[in-house]
């Protein structure tokens, strides 16, 4: 494809996820496209997509939004779990499904995210591949704005279908937190955090319910789509992955506030924590204290960090920054996307969601060890020997407090996995029913609680019996 080529028709193939009917070329002509080629599930393509979505509000009259979603794990092909994520992330433009990467080839497109960049004639005039940042893709959209002539565009209007999701209590479930009889969840589709009891009565609510990055008393104070929790004595820790910060919510009063992050997507400088907005953290999705240390898994710079709240000052605990499963000390190591923790004395275990793998890390020395798991690009569902066994998009993790044994929501396989710490096998918990891409997991009062996310529900596992019930959180 050579450039000012005219783009290419979507094909037959393609699934729209969110429109009633296919769209067409000619529908979006008089006005500047971008055509952004994502992977849903991936952190630096959720980021795109809330820079696009930040972009089509500013450029309305003048710009159309359209995704393509390309698959990653086999999981992914399924239309279903990508329409989930579709609404999980409240995405307002149309989005098609492209199970056999057949628009990516037509394209060339090598890499996730690429924003191809379509002028008012329908004529391909850019690529941005990368996170290349919205303020750069602002530029070039507005370029290419400057250029357009009046003049009535062609077809239908494109209208979007309604969510298909149910009006339940909870939508989207994610991160969970057990405090003797508390139950804390992140219902991170209504962008608030739940108190509850081990029945499932709620109790308190953290949170307009409105997404927003705002400080203060609980039924004041808004987060946008919070993720991990940690729970220590009068002090609730939550990772606001939509607001790139670490908030904090004081239990005794209810109030929030932010611990660190400049509520949009930057580069982490170490350093002091003068001004707590003034640290930027690249979509932060779980937390975990063990002392007077705050461990942050950082999913869009691939990277651990440590917050001294004793010091008050922030590091590098380890991490290149490179999407990879490579170990070493420090720096040295690479991550892809950590996405969940656990901590025991000085070992800190890392979920990394898009290397299917389970990491280790020494606290004091940034060492960091592969447990399960090769590359990105290995994966699967095997049980067995560490070097053997494979897992598929795994995204939380969760340490039994009195056996060395580690749980582990294994999303991409609907499945719950247990791992033996000191060289066990990895096995798959037998359940009495599928989960549906499980991303949230407590251990307390002899039970496993797992935050089964696409079906907008907490589930109760107790292991002695393998009984799974259904906490009825609201209803």
């Amino acid at each position: 494809m050579t450039e000012a080529a005219i783009a290419s028709e979507f094909p037959a193939s393609l699934e729209w996820l969110n429109l009633s009917d296919p769209l067409r070329m000619t529908q979006l002509r008089g006005k500047v496209c971008a055509l952004a080629f994502v992977n849903l599930g991936s952190a630096w393509s959720q980021q795109c997509l809330a820079d696009l979505g930040h972009l089509r509000a500013r450029h309305r009259e003048r710009l159309n939004v359209v995704a393509v979603n390309v698959p990653r794990f086999d999981a992914e092909r399924d239309a279903r779990r990508a329409s989930k994520r579709v609404h999980r992330q409240q995405v307002e433009f149309p989005v098609a499904h492209d199970p056999d990467w057949t628009l990516w080839q037509h394209y060339g497109i090598e890499a996730w995210p690429t924003v191809v960049l379509i002028d008012g004639e329908g004529r391909v005039r850019e690529r941005i591949v990368g996170e290349g940042g919205i303020r750069a893709l602002d530029a070039s959209v507005s370029a290419l704005a400057d250029e357009l002539t009046p003049q009535a565009v062609n077809g239908d209007p494109v209208r979007l279908r309604r969510s298909g999701e149910p009006p339940l209590p909870l939508r989207f479930p994610v991160g969970l937190a057990l405090s003797g009889n508390y139950l804390y969840v992140a219902d991170s589709g209504h962008h608030r955090v739940l108190e509850c009891d081990t029945s499932g009565r709620i109790l308190r609510q953290f949170g307009s319910g409105s997404p927003g990055f705002i400080d203060g008393p609980m039924e004041l104070a808004a987060f946008t789509r919070p993720h991990g929790l940690h729970v220590e004595r009068d002090v609730l820790y939550v990772a606001d992955t939509g607001n790139h910060s670490v908030r904090r919510i004081e239990l005794r009063t209810g109030d929030i506030a932010t611990i660190c992050g400049a509520g949009r997507p930057g580069t982490t400088v170490a350093g002091p924590l003068a001004d707590p907005r003034a640290i930027a953290l690249d979509q932060p999705r779980d937390i975990v204290l063990a002392g007077d240390k705050l461990f942050i898994a950082c999913a869009g710079d691939n990277r651990i960090w440590r917050l001294d709240l004793g010091r008050s000052s922030v590091e590098l605990l380890a991490g290149s920054g490179r999407l990879a499963v490579i170990d070493g000390i420090g720096a040295m190591a690479s991550f892809a996307e950590p996405v969940s923790l656990a901590c025991v004395q000085q070992t800190l275990y890392v979920c990394d969601a898009a290397g299917s793998a389970i990491r280790s890390v020494h606290t004091r020395t940034g060492a960091v060890s592969t447990l399960v798991g090769q590359d990105p690009w290995q994966f699967g569902c095997v049980d067995g020997p560490r070097t053997d066994a494979r897992m598929q998009n795994p995204q939380a993790l969760a340490l039994e407090p009195d056996a060395p044994v580690l749980w582990i929501a294994d999303a991409g396989n609907d499945s719950l996995r247990r791992l033996r710490l000191g060289g066990g096998e990895l096995t798959t918990c037998e359940l009495p029913q599928r989960l549906h891409a499980p991303a949230g997991l407590a251990i307390g009062n002899d039970a496993v609680w797992i935050a089964d996310t696409d079906s907008h529900a907490v589930l109760r596992l107790d292991p002695a019996s393998g009984a799974v019930r259904h906490v009825p959180i609201g209803e």
